[in-house]
């Protein structure tokens, strides 16, 4: 064994980054290594095309353990387990029962409700629980904020009656007073005060989290991790600020914050984030110094509470990214980002179901949403190893790199006075904000990919009659609703395309395009299938060649198809012999187009040539002209 491993070692000489360095600056030929290979992420910093072990030289991230201070690698020592959630929102508390119950036996282990406040009575709890052993499943409770004590006061009531053991009751109950002046411009109560009877009200629940971050809602609007992660700690800051200040003590306040993040599509980012985001948020509590109140081996050094310093997180898959059309592009969106979030040690997750784009869940939908946390558990064991990507030279630098990003706008948010400060004077709004507006504008340019909406659409989808379900920024009032604070924009990545799309339906007419495919093979079936993913974006037929030996007899193939637009696919050299001469023999009778962008662009431009379709257009914006001049 021994003989064979010098072997192999002697067969494969270790290879120096100098080395690599050479052979890929050999292979650019030229190219600038910078531009071409590093990648500048939205969240600030540079990532490199590769990393070896010494770029893990100097992190104090690879000496982090499994369940221990602070909890980079989980606060899990023993598996990798995550709680299974679903949502339900309750209109009628016996169906709502039903479901429940239904649910449950089919891999659920968190259920979360979604109660009107109207509805909040002891008959309605009971009949709302009934069946369920609230110690063998994760409860959670949402209802209108200004009555969530109430709702907490009727649940330890609940539990009390039925004899649980309250200390190992797990659940949570969504107080957030922040997030309804980020998504509904409110601001309504006392904090402070809904916050410490909260917190008296469920003392006797101690596994209960009730004041939320929920920074989800950052994420739906599309935000860029670092702000997520960033703005999500300053979010808890201010709880342990304002409540550490009226007294009560800084472990009841840490251990009663539950974070809700999203998971966006950057798998290996988001596997950095929740990593870095349990980092940085047990240095935060860390430095209140939390009174340990009980027994506990787990101290820090001057005897202060390490359990205070858990990071509490579930997870939800993205509504940004997800689309109406190709829905079922969804399950693979969702599944990825279900992946990064297990990998990384969530406590527990929602997958949302593919169509909630356009409709509400319904059976199927639900059941798929549900079988996909379940195919990572039981098929494939991602609940078995804690924290895989640790010691990954990769992920490590990206942990780390992250965590300044979201460090740094932590440390302004605190300068600007707190998250309520800046939540209040409409910063943290605004930035998202700005972002959301960054993306949509990369997603226009293809600089972000949506599959079958902006890039590779499915040619024959109709919509069904399918529209798009938005959320609304405010309260239900329309734009004369009074604000107190700005709001978040929750146009998802896709809306705009979606937009253009349905135009072309409602019009009635669905123009079509027929590809002029001529000279170099290569050349022109690329373009041909490039202009056809670009044209198809807007819900136009697209009919492609085989390719025509002359001009004329392509003009002639185009309007014995009763085509609307005619995209002249070839090569750049032959676009000075073609492009001229077809332009002329179409004299008008269709939207004339030259796929690419050549030299001699002015040359044709002179010639009266106007639409070109290139990788460096604005796709959305160069559709949309099209439409107004087509759908007349």
């Amino acid at each position: 064994m021994a003989d064979s491993k010098e072997k192999l070692f002697s067969d494969f000489p270790p290879v120096s980054t100098d080395q690599w360095m050479g052979k890929v600056i050999a292979d650019l030929k030229g190219a600038d290594f910078e531009k071409k290979l590093v990648w500048k992420t939205n969240e600030g910093f540079k990532v490199k095309p590769f990393y070896r072990m010494e770029d893990l030289q100097g992190l104090k991230t690879i000496d982090a353990l499994p369940g221990e201070f602070p909890y980079l690698r989980g606060t899990k020592k023993t598996n990798n387990e995550w709680l299974v959630r679903q949502e339900i929102v309750v209109e009628d508390y016996k169906e709502a029962n039903k479901k429940a119950l239904d649910i449950l036996n089919k891999g659920i282990d968190s259920l979360s409700f979604h109660l009107d406040a109207d509805g909040l009575s002891t008959d309605n709890i009971e009949t709302l629980l009934d069946g369920i052993c609230a110690e063998a499943v994760e409860l959670n409770f949402s209802t209108c904020q200004g009555h969530v004590v109430n709702l907490a006061e009727l649940l330890v009531a609940y539990f009390q009656k039925h004899d649980y053991d309250l200390t190992k009751l797990q659940g949570s109950v969504n107080y957030d007073y922040f997030n309804k002046m980020l998504t509904k411009g409110k601001e309504k109560g006392n904090m402070v005060q809904t916050a410490k009877a909260l917190i008296e009200a469920t003392a006797a629940l101690p596994k209960y989290r009730v004041l939320n971050v929920n920074a989800l809602t950052l994420n739906n609007a599309g935000a860029y991790i670092y702000q997520e992660m960033g703005y999500a700690l300053s979010w808890g800051n201010e709880y342990m600020n304002q409540l550490t200040e009226a007294g009560i003590p800084a472990a009841v306040v840490a251990k009663k914050i539950k974070f809700n993040f999203g998971i966006s599509s950057n798998y290996f980012l988001e596997i950095a984030k929740f990593r870095a985001a349990r980092m940085l948020w047990a240095d935060i509590v860390a430095s209140y110094s939390p009174e340990c109140l009980r027994d506990c081996e787990n101290k820090g050094p001057k005897g202060e509470c390490r359990c205070a310093a858990k990071m509490r997180v579930h997870a939800e898959t993205s509504t940004f990214n997800l689309t109406l059309f190709d829905s079922y592009v969804n399950l693979l969106r969702t599944q990825t980002e279900a992946m990064s979030a297990a990998l990384a040690g969530v406590d527990s997750m929602t997958v949302v179901p593919f169509d909630k784009t356009y409709e509400g869940a319904n059976d199927f939908s639900e059941r798929m949403a549900r079988n996909q946390q379940l195919l990572l558990k039981e098929e494939s064991h991602f609940d078995k190893v804690i924290d895989p990507a640790a010691g990954s030279y990769y992920i490590e630098n990206l942990t780390v790199s992250i965590a300044k990003q979201a460090w740094e706008l932590f440390l302004g948010v605190e300068d600007e006075g707190g998250f309520y400060a800046a939540v209040k004077a409409g910063t943290v709004q605004a930035s998202v904000n700005e972002s959301n507006k960054a993306r949509h504008a990369a997603v226009a340019k293809r600089r972000e990919i949506l599959l079958g909406t902006n890039q590779y659409p499915n040619f024959t989808e109709q919509s069904g009659g399918k529209k798009p379900i938005e959320a609304k920024s405010c309260c239900g009032g329309g734009d004369h609703c009074h604000k107190d604070a700005a709001v978040l924009n929750f146009d998802r990545a896709a809306c705009e395309f979606e937009a253009l799309r349905l135009e072309t339906e409602a019009s009635g007419k669905r123009p079509k395009a027929f590809m002029l495919t001529m000279g170099n093979l290569a050349m022109r079936q690329a373009r041909a299938q490039f202009s056809c993913n670009f044209l198809a974006c807007a819900g136009y037929e697209v009919v492609d060649n085989l390719g025509f030996e002359t001009v004329e007899a392509g003009v002639e193939a185009a309007m014995a198809a009763k085509a609307d637009i005619v995209v002249l696919c070839s090569s750049d050299d032959e676009y000075t012999q073609y492009a001229i001469p077809a332009f002329k023999a179409l004299n008008n009778r269709a939207l004339f187009i030259v796929a690419g962008a050549p030299a001699c662009m002015d040359e044709l431009k002179a010639a009266g040539i106007e639409n070109f379709i290139h990788v460096r257009v604005n796709v959305l914006d160069t559709l949309k002209e099209y439409n107004a001049k087509l759908l007349k």
